[in-house]
């Protein structure tokens, strides 16, 4: 693993087609900057899944794998943080609008835990519509840990 501690400035803004192969490339990117800025290997874990679930979302129900849409993705390292959106253009909708995945009634649904992952994995979670055109925005920021030298 790349130990780069001065946290290197970087921005990235791209966008990617409508498929599962963009999942893949999505999170290869940001993980490889990621590692680049310094963040440890337990970090790159976790916002490897977090990219994953969060560009799931975006390509599957928010795109529908439309191949006219895409889904645009904005990564930001600063000194001590990795700030990552990532945007569908599908419908939108709103966090609240969302049943409950632990409530009782949707414990044994196929899906709706995705997005409680994404929280459990990064420091800081936002999600709403998105400005026009059109559709949903997640938010996502790391803190880098500092390490014992």
């Amino acid at each position: 693993m790349a130990d780069n501690q001065s946290g290197a400035l970087r921005n990235v803004d791209k966008d990617y087609q409508s498929t599962l192969e963009s999942v893949d490339e999505a999170e290869a990117l940001v993980l490889r900057i990621a590692e680049e800025a310094g963040f440890g290997e337990e970090d790159l874990h976790k916002l490897g899944m977090a990219v994953r679930e969060a560009m799931v979302n975006a390509v599957v129900h928010g795109n529908r794998y439309n191949l006219r849409k895409k889904v645009h993705v904005k990564l930001v390292t600063e000194e001590e943080d990795l700030r990552l959106t990532i945007i569908d253009e599908g419908d939108g909708f709103e966090l609240s609008e969302l049943p409950d995945p632990l409530a009782e009634e949707n414990l044994l649904r196929q899906s709706g835990r995705g997005l409680l992952l994404i929280q459990a994995f990064v420091d800081e979670f936002s999600m709403h519509k998105a400005q026009p055109p059109m559709g949903t925005e997640v938010n996502l920021v790391v803190h880098r840990k500092k390490t014992e030298q």
